[in-house]
């Protein structure tokens, strides 16, 4: 749980609170396999409002345990990931595609940034998470792009009087900075699970 607090914002694809927009809080909620509830975004409401989250948030889940996650740091940028590996596999493959939730159970990552990230920057610093992780899945040995049901959050501070950052690829500094943390955070969390 990351009680982030007023004047963040986050750029997520988590399944309560995605998109782009303030948020207060990010939770990364454990659930069984199987997952049987078919309104996963109201059930992290639940567990949100059971922890005394108050505001906009933004809701994750994984059939992994959470209490096995990893941590890296680079820069003041801060990655947590958490590494549910038993269903993977590549982005593109020919099968089709499934109407609907699929079984939980995921590499979840939720990024921190330091500074405040223009739109365009937040949405960048999203696929250079993704693009870490792959990375980091490769460097562990495992032959994935990750599983069906991954998820990323990137929170930064929301844009004030001061400028923001326009970009966020792996080049710039911050997105440097960002890939770095992911990738040493999904490594470690990937070889445990070898």
């Amino acid at each position: 749980m990351w009680r982030l607090g007023p004047g963040w914002r986050v750029c997520s694809s988590a399944v309560l609170g995605g998109g782009i927009g303030p948020r207060e809080w990010i939770l990364n909620a454990q659930v069984p396999g199987g997952y049987p509830r078919m309104d996963p975004d109201r059930h992290l409401a639940e567990i949100a409002a059971a922890e005394h989250l108050a505001g906009p948030g933004a809701g994750l889940m994984t059939a992994a345990d959470v209490t096995a996650y990893t941590v890296a740091t680079d820069g003041g940028v801060t990655a947590t990931a958490t590494c549910g590996l038993g269903v993977r596999g590549w982005a593109a493959t020919p099968a089709q595609g499934a109407d609907g939730a699929l079984p939980p159970g995921t590499v979840n990552i939720v990024v921190t940034v330091p500074v405040p990230l223009f739109d365009a920057a937040l949405v960048n610093a999203v696929a250079t998470a993704t693009e870490a992780k792959v990375q980091a899945l490769l460097d562990a040995g495992l032959d994935c792009s990750g599983t069906p049901t991954d998820a990323v959050c990137v929170a930064a501070p929301s844009p004030g009087a001061g400028p923001a950052e326009s970009f966020a690829g792996p080049r710039s500094r911050w997105g440097a900075r960002l890939a770095r943390a992911v990738h040493a955070a999904v490594r470690e969390g990937a070889l445990r699970q070898s």
